[in-house]
């Protein structure tokens, strides 16, 4: 993922180059190498330690800002992204990647309730375990850009890096019954070290 970093601030530095040249004074194109900078740093993508056992990992940094039940009958955590969170995406749980969805729709800002439904969307369904566990990466309204490298059939290790969303955006995770939540609206958390849930049905 860091690629994209490089990939934006290299236009960035060159146009920095560019108008210091241009002007013989390196001040003016400081703007363009501080937002260079930036973009290197807000498309880092650090390792992560997994916890073992029966969990749901967070598949992304940031705030909870809902833990509710879902329309559908299951558990949802919502993951708000800022944009100095990192924001590359992580699977929950290991297993197999049954379906991933896009689905077009609004820019709300992804703070907002309404955006877990009427926002573009890429829905990923994944089972392993006995249990299937949906997650969702939502787009904002500055992030307009999903990205995913998983598709329907591929294996996925607990944790494992699966995309990413550019730039501000939100997370949401669909937990059954089998799953006990042990977080709470207000926490923040990392994408592939933060426990979400635990399995009743297991031995911890």
């Amino acid at each position: 993922m860091v690629v994209y970093g490089i990939y934006y601030s290299l236009p960035l530095i060159a146009a920095g180059a560019l108008v210091g040249y241009l002007t013989s004074n390196w001040v003016f194109g400081a703007p363009f190498y501080i937002l260079a900078a930036f973009c290197l740093y807000f498309f880092r993508d650090p390792e992560r330690a997994v916890p073992p056992g029966p969990v749901a990992v967070a598949p992304a940094d940031g705030k909870i800002v809902a833990v509710m039940p879902d329309s559908a009958g299951a558990n949802r955590i919502s993951i708000f992204l800022n944009i100095f969170d990192v924001h590359v995406n992580r699977t929950p749980i290991p297993g197999v990647v049954r379906e991933v969805h896009y689905q077009e729709g609004k820019f709300h800002v992804a703070s907002r309730e309404a955006c877990s439904e009427a926002n573009e969307q890429n829905v990923i369904t994944v089972e392993g375990d006995g249990s299937t566990v949906v997650f969702k990466q939502i787009a904002g309204l500055i992030a307009r850009r999903i990205v995913c490298r998983k598709k329907a059939g591929d294996q996925v290790a607990p944790g494992e890096r699966v995309g990413l969303i550019k730039f501000g955006s939100r997370v949401d995770v669909l937990l059954g019954p089998e799953w006990e939540i042990v977080v709470q609206q207000g926490m923040r958390v990392t994408a592939g070290s933060s426990i979400l849930a635990r399995r009743r049905d297991r031995e911890q």
